[in-house]
Parts: C-alpha cells; structure tokens; sequence
C-alpha cells in the first residue's frame, strides 16, 4: 500500500505563488502517475496536473502557463508550483497516486485560499 502526505497549501493574495509537495511511502515500486486535483466548495473534483514515471506531464486549461508540476523520484515526492494565482484557484488540493496495478490513492487533502 502506498501512503500520501501532503503539505504547502495555505491562504495567498491574488497574483501569489505556493509549492504543494505530496510524499509518497510504503509500496513506492508501484507508482506509476502523481498528480494533483482540486475540489471548490459546490463544485465537482477535477484534474490539476499529472506526471508519469516518464515525465509526460498535462494540465488543466486552467492552470496551464501558471502551474508546473515535477516529481523526485528519490525522494517520492511530486511538486506543484502554483503562479499568479486566482482566486478562483481557491480549493482544497488532493494528491493522488496512480499505481501500476490500476489502484487511485488519495491524500487527505490541503487547503488553498487565495484572496482578492
């Protein structure tokens, strides 16, 4: 089993930047894609980024241009820098796991606040 924990988020003024880290233990072998989503208050979950072992990464529209993700494979740790952020980036930010045997893992999520 693959064990997520998540840290960076936290309350920003328009235009900011934060760095969301999510460390990965336990059954690392079996990490195949990372990746970030976020949840709005009333809305659905939806994708941020991922990143594959191989680095092919894809983003929302939303973020493209303003977010970049990366992943240390030493450390199993996946990052998202967030630039000139919005506040409608305003979310709860989940990282997730993919395994190589089709599993979804979650973290427990880190809040994201971005003031106007």
């Amino acid at each position: 089993q693959v064990q997520l924990v998540e840290s960076g988020g936290g309350l920003v003024e328009t235009g900011g930047s934060l760095r969301l880290s999510c460390a990965a233990s336990g059954s690392i072998f079996e990490i195949n894609t990372m990746g970030w989503y976020r949840q709005a208050p009333g809305k659905q979950r939806e994708l941020v980024a991922t990143i594959t072992r191989g680095r092919s990464t894809n983003f929302a529209d939303s973020v493209k241009g303003r977010f970049t993700i990366s992943r240390d494979s030493a450390k199993n740790t996946v990052f998202l820098q967030m630039n000139s952020l919005k506040p409608e980036d305003t979310a709860i930010y989940y990282c997730n796991v993919q395994t190589v045997f089709g599993a979804s893992i979650w973290g427990q999520g880190t809040q994201v606040t971005v003031s106007s």
